[in-house]
């Protein structure tokens, strides 16, 4: 069974890869591509966070008591990117290639220094704290992931 350090940063490279296939379609000037590409990236982006927040952070929480902790600040960081990934479907929808572009390069920043830091400190942590239950997590959250290629 994997562990949660390499379940979840092998998915933040596909929805990496997603990202940027939305954006070079977008460049291109090729829409129904880069709509298509995008609604693929938001929808794993949403299964990303769903399997952080719905499965790992909870169970992370329950093990270590630290409901107040990097859990909670990395939701907050979701609701951001969340936020940012709505004002992208906008743009795409309306085919405003600046927009977009001026969101993606927002978000983009706000995803590197999040994946860091999940990828090296909340995911050790968590690898850690959920090691007796490591194969029932790591189960679940690569059940809502769905394991999908661009």
């Amino acid at each position: 069974m994997k562990l949660v350090t390499q379940i979840l940063p092998e998915h933040h490279k596909l929805c990496d890869d997603l990202f940027v296939a939305a954006e070079d379609a977008m460049n291109a000037g090729n829409w129904a591509a880069a709509a298509a590409a995008f609604q693929r990236f938001a929808a794993q982006m949403a299964a990303h966070f769903s399997a952080e927040e719905d499965v790992l952070f909870p169970a992370f929480e329950a093990a270590t008591g630290m409901a107040g902790g990097p859990t909670n600040m990395m939701r907050f960081e979701h609701e951001q990117m969340r936020q940012l990934i709505k004002l992208m479907e906008g743009a795409c929808a309306a085919k405003d290639a600046d927009e977009y572009g001026g969101v993606a390069e927002t978000l983009l920043t706000l995803l590197q220094q999040h994946n860091m830091k999940e990828e090296n400190i909340l995911y050790p942590m968590c690898d850690e704290a959920l090691a007796a239950q490591m194969a029932q997590v790591g189960e679940r959250v690569s059940g809502m992931l769905g394991t999908q290629r661009v």
